[in-house]
């Protein structure tokens, strides 16, 4: 056999395929949904997967204002921050950030599930995060996807 009789493709910017896909965070546990995100905007559910590559998807997270923690964590976990002066190191607990903004909560757990260079801020950037059941992004036609149908 002189020929392969298969080869393997690299995807490329060029030719990825990125579907707009919209997820439901209701009555979700954050950190097993948030895994999944992530696996979604890497691209980690499609056959084409390539690691140095943006091949995942654009989701789309309604409900965020419905996500649920276990345990104590509301009260227990704590957003830590730094201000760059001496001294300036300042924390949140997550019902402090989850009152001010619900969707942050979804967004930094995320975020920290991803990459840490310039590949995980562009994956990020195909996140779009919204509080209640409604979106502005109906003009790309995104898929509803069951996300507890994925492992």
């Amino acid at each position: 056999m002189d020929s392969l009789s298969y080869k393997t493709v690299s995807i490329n910017k060029q030719n990825a395929d990125k579907q707009w896909v919209v997820v439901d965070a209701a009555d979700q546990v954050l950190g097993r949904f948030s895994s999944k995100v992530a696996k979604l905007l890497r691209g980690k559910y499609k056959p084409s997967y390539t690691p140095h590559v943006d091949c995942g998807d654009n989701v789309i997270v309604i409900n965020a204002d419905k996500i649920k923690l276990t345990g104590n964590k509301w009260t227990d976990k704590t957003y830590i921050r730094h201000t760059g002066y001496p001294g300036g190191q300042r924390s949140l607990t997550a019902t402090e950030v989850f009152e001010k903004d619900p969707t942050r909560v979804v967004e930094k757990a995320v975020k920290g599930m991803l990459p840490k260079n310039k590949l995980g801020a562009e994956l990020f950037r195909n996140l779009y995060v919204f509080a209640g059941a409604e979106h502005t992004h109906g003009g790309q036609q995104p898929n509803e996807l069951n996300i507890n149908e994925l492992n």
